[in-house]
């Protein structure tokens, strides 16, 4: 089982770390700050540049943490958190990724939060810390934090749309 959970750990951990240096470099096929910006504001976000530093910080940060399995919980709701933001900018498109919907935000939604419950394995620094294994409480709360985290800030940064959608004439 400790195979497993690290193979998910560095797995999903570097994946939504990388998606982070895209956000912020040239790195991995990224556009720099300056298209992590845009991005953004394509999105309908305010904040610029420091919504863009945040958003990649978060995702360096939460998924270096998960990938090491350092302070599970904590890594897990800032995963959650950022993955949360980007279901909510994909939502209008429907679950299926080829239709850019949500589904791999919310499949890494998901994973985190199993990572949150099942513990990062023998195979951690939490574990070789002594701070694992964490009580399953832990997972409820990285969850609850993690999901509102990213809806208070889809709330408080994102713009509604000035231009109301065009209506279908018949």
């Amino acid at each position: 089982m400790d195979t497993g959970i690290l193979i998910l750990r560095l797995l999903v951990g570097l994946l939504v770390a990388g998606h982070g240096v895209q956000k912020v470099s040239s790195h991995l096929g990224g556009k720099g700050l300056e298209g992590g910006t845009e991005e953004f504001r394509a999105d309908g976000f305010r904040g610029g540049v420091l919504t863009a530093l945040a958003a990649g910080g978060g995702q360096i940060g939460s998924g270096l943490l998960l990938a090491a399995g350092l302070l599970t919980p904590l890594a897990a709701t800032g995963a959650i958190g950022v993955m949360t933001v980007a279901l909510t900018v994909k939502w209008r498109h429907g679950l299926w990724v080829q239709n850019d919907g949500y589904e791999y935000p919310l499949v890494l939604i998901g994973t985190a939060a199993a990572l949150a419950a099942t513990g990062p394995g023998a195979w951690s620094l939490d574990a070789a810390l002594g701070l694992a294994p964490y009580p399953l409480w832990w997972a409820a709360l990285a969850l609850a934090a993690g999901l509102g985290s990213g809806l208070l800030t889809r709330l408080v940064l994102h713009r509604p749309s000035a231009v109301a959608p065009a209506t279908a004439e018949r």
